[in-house]
């Protein structure tokens, strides 16, 4: 997944019991997925109904303290320099750079404001299509990356020592603050924002469905909670924020169709 410095390449959901989240997100958002097999590691590969890769499922690593969620894998052109750069800027290393055979080199960090992300170098040239720009993507990609941070601009100036974002547009919340658009070059990855009254900080990532009226229903009968929404965002299409079965929270943006 050689994709440009800085750019997202891929999801990880970590699961307190892999075989409901399975079921759960396949429901949601209509992900086939493709489990190892017998005896290999508990690593479940979902893919849209296009037929691209969008992420990984696997169980809560034994002994792992993390809460069960989803991570953001931004790809770069070197994991080892990156980390360097990281932990100069304040972030913690909460797994160190790994080789994995086929796939490539990654680490998992923490930024100095605590939320968690990877990078990852990947071993094939293809191009990663796990996200898309909302304009041209198809159901089940990932279409947005929203950061809660106590500190925005802190945020931002960390992100941009690594992977050369910026900030670049934004939208007032009234007392709450800006919703300040990222990109990474010339595309718009997402969003940061303060955090929220008794919100939850940290990389929330939304991915697209066909029908979000359809979604929602889809979700309640599945055993998750809606949030927040479906209301309207700039180009027409609705967006969604949601908890799972096991309380992981994640979103989905689409159009109305009924």
């Amino acid at each position: 997944m050689r994709n440009p410095h800085g750019t997202p390449i891929w999801y990880e959901y970590q699961a307190q019991d892999a075989d409901v989240a399975q079921r759960f997100y396949a429901t949601v958002l209509g992900w086939s997925v493709a489990t190892p097999p017998e005896g290999g590691m508990d690593y479940r590969i979902l893919t849209a109904s296009d037929g691209g890769g969008v992420g990984g499922l696997m169980p809560t690593p034994p002994g792992s303290l993390l809460p069960p969620g989803w991570l953001i894998y931004v790809g770069v052109d070197d994991v080892d320099t990156t980390l360097t750069q990281a932990t100069d800027a304040g972030a913690r290393v909460l797994m160190p750079a790994t080789d994995l055979p086929g796939a490539g080199r990654l680490a998992l960090l923490a930024d100095p404001q605590g939320a968690r992300f990877y990078v990852m170098r990947g071993a094939v040239d293809d191009r990663s299509r796990a996200f898309m720009d909302s304009n041209d993507a198809t159901a089940g990609h990932a279409v947005w990356n929203e950061l809660a941070a106590p500190d925005q601009d802190a945020a931002m100036a960390f992100y941009a020592t690594l992977f050369g974002w910026r900030h670049d547009g934004a939208m007032p919340m009234g007392p709450l603050g800006d919703y300040r658009f990222v990109h990474a070059g010339t595309t718009c990855i997402g969003a940061t924002m303060p955090v929220p009254p008794e919100g939850t900080p940290g990389w929330l990532v939304y991915f697209m469905v066909d029908d979000v009226d359809a979604a929602v229903a889809r979700l309640r009968e599945a055993g998750g909670t809606l949030e927040w929404g479906p209301n309207e965002i700039p180009g027409g299409s609705f967006s969604v924020t949601a908890r799972d079965p096991a309380g992981a929270r994640f979103g989905f943006v689409g159009e109305r169709r009924g």
